[in-house]
């Protein structure tokens, strides 16, 4: 785990080494592989497949839509200490499984600094509370 960090948000979702990688699963009936992970059944509509084992996921992928967080979440949801600072949401379109899977952008990144179909990678980052994450970054930057 990074050093900084309390713990993995969901840690059975990624392992955050030193080359980040999200974990999910592939269905053992016609290998369909799915993120977040969730056993209960195939998602693909023509297998009724219930067994799954756990795969790895690609690390990089295409930008496929970015926003941004301007604003700090309303109660009942936990505020971050101090003070709120926006940052960029993005979807990334993996190249290998082409799935979608969403995240935050590192926080050196914003929205200027986006564009879709710019090749991203999966890194990991910290939230307010120390919470380590998967973040995205531009490829090849070394935030």
């Amino acid at each position: 785990m990074t050093e900084a960090a309390t713990e993995s948000a969901i840690s059975s979702w990624f392992d955050d080494g030193p080359e980040p990688t999200l974990l999910g699963l592939q269905c053992t009936t016609c290998g369909n592989k799915v993120f977040p992970p969730r056993a209960i059944l195939c998602p693909n509509p023509a297998c009724s497949g219930t067994d799954f084992q756990s795969v790895p996921l690609g690390r990089f992928g295409k930008l496929w839509s970015f926003t941004d967080a301007q604003y700090a979440p309303p109660p009942p949801y936990p505020a971050a200490t101090g003070e709120y600072e926006a940052f960029a949401l993005v979807a990334v379109e993996l190249d290998e499984e082409k799935m979608i899977v969403l995240g935050q952008a590192v926080p050196e990144v914003n929205l200027a600094d986006l564009s879709v179909g710019m090749p991203m990678e999966l890194t990991t980052g910290t939230l307010a509370d120390g919470t380590v994450v998967w973040k995205w970054k531009p490829a090849g930057d070394q935030s």
